[in-house]
Formats: C-alpha cells, structure tokens, sequence
C-alpha cells in the first residue's frame, strides 16, 4: 500500500461482540500506509459502560453517523464505510438516513439489512442480552477458517455480550438513495458466485443485494473473521477501496 493523500478516511464498524480492538491488525496495516482509519466501539459493546444492556440499534447508528461526520468533516471527502457482519443493521440504517456520508460501503462477508428484519425476531422484546456461544456452537453458525489458538483464545476472552434490544429491534428503512452507494462485497465464507446467485434469486437474505444499483464483488476465500484470518489483503481491498482510482 503506498501513501495517498487524497484518499478517503474510512471507518470500519466490528460484528456482534466485538469492539475496535477487532481491528487492530487491519488499522495498524493502514496507517502505516498513510491512510486515515478509525475503528468504532458501538454503543452496547464497551464493557465499562453502566447501561450497556440498554443500548439500541438506534443508539449504534447514530454513533456510526457520528463518527461518519467526524471523518468527512476531517477529510473534506465522503469516507469508505466498512461493515463486517452483525453490522449490517446500524450500518444500513444510517446508509438509509445519511447517504451523503459515505463515498463507499464495503460488506466484509455480510450485506445491506432488508426493511423490517431483525436479528432475532423470534426473540422476546425484554431480552436482555446475548453471549459469545461456545466456539463449537459458533462455528455452526459461522465459519471459523484461518483462525489459530491465539486468535480464538482473544476472541472469547475479551467479547462481550450483544445487547437484547440491538438484536431485536427491526430496521427501519424508506429512501432508496441507499441503494446508490457505491458497494464493495468481500465474500469470505461464501463465495461472490453464491452470493450473487442467491441474490438474483430472490433469496430474502440477499434481496437488497439485488436492489443495489453499483456494486462489485471481491473473494477472500476464509472463515468469518478476516480481520483476523487474512488482515494483510482485507487491509488490502480496504485501502484500494479508499484510493480515487478504486471509485
């Protein structure tokens, strides 16, 4: 990665039960590139906060916008957005009411949130909070491909508990600029085949997908966490994403 002063800043947002520290390895590559890199903590994932039980889905968009402003203030320019996972929710609400923000969304292995979804819609609305699973549990969920003893070791030690009412809070989304944001999809676990098959498919996990008016697709063949499998080529596909020419 070489220096580009006219790069975009870029604000990566972690999944369910991680915080900025999830990035770490990806900001340090990009920094050290030139590149102006702010990873987030949402609201509900710090473990010292009194009331984080409580916090919203509407309480993580706005810190995403926040930090979306901040970053466009700073820079001049509308910032790359990068959203792994969990985050599509917080991240797709604030595409819907903040468009002007983001000069690029990248969805490492996850994709826009469909209007009216919800985490766990079967859940009780007074959840209260939900854990890391155990990893054998977890990796039924989702693939745990490239990660070593140390990196799962750090994982289940320093996640925190999701918050009840982020899971089961539906997405509330109306304007279709949304859909204009220029889209990166980096396909880890699932193939960008798969993923663009199902979405033209019709398949309601992937209906936003097909709605999406520019998007690009990008393999990194791993497991769900390339931030920490491969972060010298996420750090990569970030950085490019963030270049004038990668527009």
């Amino acid at each position: 990665m070489s220096t580009r002063e006219s790069a975009a800043p870029i604000v990566l947002v972690p999944g369910h039960w991680l915080g900025a520290w999830a990035w770490e390895g990806v900001v340090d590559r990009l920094r050290r590139g030139g590149y102006r890199a702010t990873p987030l903590t949402l609201p509900g994932l710090d473990p010292l906060d009194p009331r984080r039980t409580a916090r919203t889905l509407d309480d993580q968009a706005a810190a995403v916008e926040e930090a979306l402003r901040q970053a466009v203030d700073a820079g001049g320019t509308p910032a790359v957005l990068v959203a792994h996972s969990g985050a599509n929710a917080p991240v797709s609400v604030v595409l819907d009411r903040r468009p002007e923000l983001v000069g690029r969304v990248l969805w490492v292995d996850s994709g826009p949130a469909a209007p009216g979804t919800a985490f766990l819609p079967d859940a009780s609305s007074d959840l209260v909070e939900l854990p890391l699973p155990d990893l054998e549990v977890l990796a039924q969920q989702a693939s745990l491909d490239g990660l070593d003893a140390d990196d799962l070791a750090r994982f289940t030690e320093r996640a925190v508990p999701e918050p009840g009412p982020v899971l089961t809070q539906p997405v509330v989304l109306s304007r279709r600029e949304r859909h204009a944001v220029p889209t990166l999809l980096v396909c880890c676990s699932m193939s960008s085949a798969q993923v663009l098959e199902l979405a033209h498919g019709g398949h309601p996990m992937f209906a936003e997908v097909a709605a999406l008016e520019h998007v690009d697709v990008v393999d990194l063949p791993t497991g769900h966490w390339p931030m920490w499998s491969e972060p010298d080529r996420l750090a990569e596909i970030i950085a490019a994403a963030a270049t004038p020419t990668a527009a």
